[in-house]
């Protein structure tokens, strides 16, 4: 069971990671679907900023919990922006790393261990 918790640790920090710094460095697919749907730049790159942060906090287990909330709510909100662009397929599959996230928010102290 401890290797099950530890992938899904793992995968969601890749997951984080990547996402955001796609957004960072503006590679044109997340910059064309951001900017379609009302995001600035600057916005886009502080939103793969706050992904990154939340990826990195995950590594830390006092912070573990906090850093889940955060991927949470970004994907959260790249998943909403996916369904109303209309590409439903991807956006069920945009469901994954917010529950991976609310395996870890959920079962936090066991994250822990």
């Amino acid at each position: 069971m401890k290797i099950f918790k530890i992938i899904i640790l793992v995968l969601l920090i890749l997951l984080g990671i990547s996402s955001g710094i796609a957004k960072i460095m503006l590679i044109p697919g997340e910059m064309e679907f951001f900017q379609g749907a009302g995001f600035s730049k600057t916005l886009i790159v502080l939103f793969g900023i706050t992904q990154l942060i939340g990826s990195i906090l995950l590594v830390f287990k006092k912070m573990r919990r906090q850093g889940a909330i955060l991927i949470a709510i970004t994907f959260c909100i790249s998943t909403v922006f996916i369904f109303l662009s209309g590409k439903i397929a991807f956006g069920f599959f945009s469901i994954l790393p917010i529950l991976l996230a609310g395996i870890i928010v959920n079962d936090n102290s066991k994250f822990n261990s």
